[in-house]
């Protein structure tokens, strides 16, 4: 018996923004997929138009378990998260055990796939894009929380947008250019906006 697929299924228990009143709750399951999502496009972005050399399926996947850990230790705030170093430092370690028990969850013969997904991670050549496609998905909840008129998220949304700017990464540069603008649009100016 395997208690990998039981253990994904918590992540849509996991509330993300714990600290901050929201519009609209968001779980780590959905974020993960948004993030699978934003990072494939990054890559064919950084591949089409940059000259990248990515392979856009395994950043997806990689982007899918991004959060696995989460599921035995919560979402940590960020503000508490990088309170202190000692505590960063700690916190990572608690972080790699999550990861290590959630791939020991997994039958014998399938753990060495996805050892470089749920462990391995952050030391692939993709990580950077699925890194960036985290901080991208963190700044469009800011973008919505405040079209909803939360205030709450305003501080969230000028950091998160500087921390965007500093990365100079072109692909993601290019995708805030992209796909930004539409994103705090209703239904009707969606439809609107494409018939033009």
């Amino acid at each position: 018996m395997s208690s990998f697929f039981a253990f994904l299924k918590r992540m849509r228990f996991i509330n993300r923004w714990s600290l901050m009143r929201n519009t609209e709750i968001e779980n780590i399951q959905e974020h993960s997929l948004e993030v699978a999502m934003v990072a494939h496009n990054l890559g064919a972005i950084k591949n089409e138009y940059f000259g990248g050399n990515v392979d856009i399926n395994k950043v997806a996947v990689i982007a899918m378990y991004h959060e696995v850990s989460e599921i035995f230790t919560g979402d940590m705030p960020t503000p508490i998260k990088y309170f202190d170093p000692k505590l960063r430092e700690l916190y990572g370690e608690v972080e790699t055990l999550a990861q290590e028990k959630m791939l020991s969850t997994l039958p014998d013969r399938l753990q060495s796939v996805y050892k470089p997904i749920l462990v391995d991670a952050e030391a692939s050549p993709e990580w950077p894009l699925v890194k960036a496609a985290d901080i991208i998905s963190a700044y469009m909840k800011c973008v919505k929380e405040l079209k909803a008129g939360n205030d709450e998220f305003k501080e969230a949304h000028d950091s998160i947008l500087a921390k965007l700017k500093n990365l100079n990464m072109p692909e993601v540069d290019m995708f805030l250019e992209i796909y930004l603008p539409a994103l705090g649009k209703s239904l009707d100016e969606l439809n609107y906006y494409e018939i033009k």
